[in-house]
């Protein structure tokens, strides 16, 4: 019994030791699992960024093993000498295995480290890069959709004015604003009232008042062919002498220089709604049997436009202010929207060059609507099916077609 005692006694003591040191063993581990260093980000590349004007390198590198144990970001620093004192440039979040570094001398050489940075601040240093220069490139390989969209139209913009030079007829989208011109003119001409033309309120350094001045010479062609009156009220100056000498080209140009007056053309004020006042005065007095507001309109837009509502004016209205636009589609019977203002002055001249660059820019536009369904119906099918060739197929059209480089 006594040996029985004996025995119980001593394998409880065992077991007691054998647990003592496994819990001791357990917190040397777990200890030590605690005060082991933070791993380094690895395998550092620096190298100069590709296609750009230079003054840039960019940074790659192998995330820290220890990634998951905290890591809040990892800090770029950078010296123009391998053993020299290094000076932070900036930081990246945690998963970021890229920075780059945009403030650069092409003519200095860089080496880069990577520090990981934990939630405790602890910090680890990566190797030392590669040395590293920026330089400029001459080309961006990522745009080249770029260039073959480009080269596209400008091809087509040359061929069609080489053709429309050949007197050869092109065939141009119908406007029906631009339609409607001669029937308004001749409108005019049965009521015996005169034609009003505002061209609108910004002086010739604005693309859409040298779009205006070329409609004008259009329109004052056909109205010097139907012996009707024009009245031009403007707000500029510059723009007064060139709308008279537009008009005055353009009744000599239709066989009627004697019936020309430089009274059609008068100069009003600078001042916007003491010009906005002048023109409602005259649509009231002279009761205008039509009104053509063709340039840029900013606030008065609709004054005028509800003014020649009201006397029952045919009302022709162009401009590429898209916060006039809803006034001018309300009030008027036709209205040029956006792009078609500039259209319509490349329609109206019959002049080669304008003729062939509208042509051109609409095969332009064709390219684009094509690639966006085709890519559309690519993506479609590829998200039904799921058949990497549609995908393929998609890929290829985005890196020809795609506006943005990836």
């Amino acid at each position: 019994m006594k040996a029985f005692s004996y025995s119980f006694t001593f394998y409880c003591l065992l077991g007691l030791i054998l647990l003592a040191t496994t819990d001791g063993l357990a917190q040397v581990e777990s200890s030590d699992s605690l005060l082991s260093p933070l791993l380094p980000p690895s395998e550092v590349i620096a190298e100069d960024h590709p296609g750009d004007a230079g003054a840039a390198i960019i940074v790659r590198w192998k995330l820290s093993p220890d990634e998951d144990r905290g890591v809040t970001g990892y800090e770029i620093v950078r010296s123009t000498s391998p053993t020299g004192e290094f000076s932070s440039i900036g930081f990246a979040a945690a998963g970021s295995n890229r920075y780059v570094d945009a403030n650069t001398e092409d003519s200095l050489t860089y080496y880069y480290k990577v520090l990981a940075i934990d939630v405790d601040k602890n910090v680890s240093e990566s190797e030392l890069s590669p040395p590293a220069r920026s330089s400029p490139q001459w080309f961006n390989f990522h745009l080249l959709n770029l260039l073959i969209i480009g080269g596209l139209i400008c091809g087509a913009v040359i061929y069609f004015i080489a053709h429309a030079k050949k007197g050869k007829k092109l065939f141009l989208r119908k406007i029906a604003g631009l339609e409607a011109v001669d029937e308004a003119i001749g409108r005019a001409t049965e009521m015996g009232r005169p034609i009003l033309f505002i061209p609108g309120i910004l002086d010739m350094d604005d693309v859409q008042t040298i779009a205006a001045i070329t409609i004008l010479g259009r329109v004052a062609k056909t109205i010097a062919q139907y012996d009707t009156k024009l009245n031009v009220p403007t707000s500029r100056s510059i723009v007064m002498s060139t709308a008279m000498e537009t008009v005055k080209e353009a009744y000599i140009s239709a066989g009627r220089a004697d019936a020309y007056s430089d009274d059609f053309v008068h100069y009003v004020t600078d001042e916007q709604f003491g010009y906005v006042a002048a023109v409602n005065g005259i649509m009231v007095r002279e009761r205008p049997a039509t009104c053509f507001y063709i340039g840029a309109f900013f606030a008065e837009s609709l004054i005028m436009a509800e003014t020649g509502n009201a006397i029952g004016a045919i009302q022709i209205a162009g401009t590429a202010m898209p916060a006039q636009l809803p006034f001018f589609v309300a009030a008027c019977d036709y209205t040029l929207i956006g792009e078609e203002l500039f259209a319509a002055s490349a329609y109206l001249s019959g002049e080669p060059k304008q003729l062939g660059s509208l042509k051109g820019q609409d095969v332009g536009k064709i390219i684009a609507m094509s690639a966006i369904v085709i890519g559309a119906l690519l993506e479609t099918f590829f998200a039904i099916s799921g058949s990497s060739f549609f995908g393929s197929l998609a890929e290829l059209v985005h890196k020809l077609f795609s506006i943005v480089a990836s």
